[in-house]
Formats: C-alpha cells, structure tokens, sequence
C-alpha cells in the first residue's frame, strides 16, 4: 500500500467546517501539489451552482491529472474519485468543533468558497449537527469499498491533522 505522504492523487473528505480546507492548503503547501476544491467547481460566485453536467465534466478532467488534492465530499462522485486517488484523509470530528470551525470562518474570505459567507445558515448548521448520523455511515461504507491500494487516515482531531502535517514538514528536511 501506498503511504500517504507519497501520494500524487489525495482526497480530503469530512463534515463542513472539520478543517478540511485548512489541512488540505497545509498538505498543498508541503507537498506542492495542486489543490481543486469541489466547492469551487459547483458553486458560483453568484451564488448559484453549475449544472451537474458542468461539474462532470470539470471534474473528470481533474481526475485526468497525475497529480491533484481534491477537497470536498460531495457523495455522488466519491466513488469516481475514490477509483483514482492513492490516499485519503478522513476528518471524523464532533459535530460540535465543526458547528464550531464552521462558525468561525463567517465573514472571512475563503480561497475554497467564491463568496464570503455572512451567517451560519441554520440549514447548514442542522446538517453539520447531523453529519455524524446522516452522512457519515455512507461516506465510510464509500471509502471502505475503495481499492485495496488507497490509504485511510483518519482524524479524530486537529491535533492529530496538525501534527500529520509537522511530521511531514519535518519528513522534507
């Protein structure tokens, strides 16, 4: 199996506002790779969204790529994705911190979102509170089904995110 600080093809998958974004521009940054954020690519700076068909096809040529980061969980082309990355990072924190994290990033802007969010919808909020029971037993049953050859990490913290990367950091010296 691969390790994950060797690979050229990483997806980053969690509940909103677990620091998925923060952990995927610290692993950019070490191991100079090319960042797409799904969000990027659904969301409009207008606020409205691309056609699913747009999405496809700006994704499936990113997945093309030798090389990428793909922030972003986005269900429906976990599998597809899956298929041609070497690692993942699965961030499996308390819906409080993400409630928390989501909360802390209103009014700021975002290098992962094409507009600054001005409140903590409480839509939004509810799912992040449901994440755990809602969308995380599929999203681990979709990484569980990936090949044999693509590594798991698993984050239960920031720490534990933090410190992957300072091991790397150290790794480059």
């Amino acid at each position: 199996m691969l390790q994950p600080h060797t690979a050229q093809r990483i997806l980053v998958v969690g509940s909103p506002g677990a620091g998925k974004s923060t952990f995927a521009r610290a692993l950019r940054d070490v191991l100079d790779l090319p960042l797409v954020y799904l969000d990027m690519l659904w969301h409009k700076p207008d606020q409205t969204t691309a056609t699913r068909t747009e999405f496809d096809i700006e994704l499936q040529a990113i997945l093309q790529r030798d090389r990428w980061i793909i922030d972003g969980n986005y269900a429906r082309t976990l599998k597809r994705r899956l298929e041609r990355a070497e690692a993942v990072f699965l961030f499996d924190l308390p819906a409080k911190e993400c409630l928390a994290g989501a909360a802390a990033r209103i009014g700021h802007p975002r290098e992962d979102l094409p507009w600054i969010e001005r409140e903590l919808d409480a839509e939004f909020a509810e799912y992040i509170r449901r994440f755990p029971t809602d969308q995380l037993p599929q999203l681990l049953a979709t990484i569980d089904a990936r090949p044999r050859s693509t590594s798991l990490v698993t984050f239960h913290s920031h720490e534990e995110a933090d410190a992957y990367i300072e091991t790397l950091k150290n790794a480059q010296k």
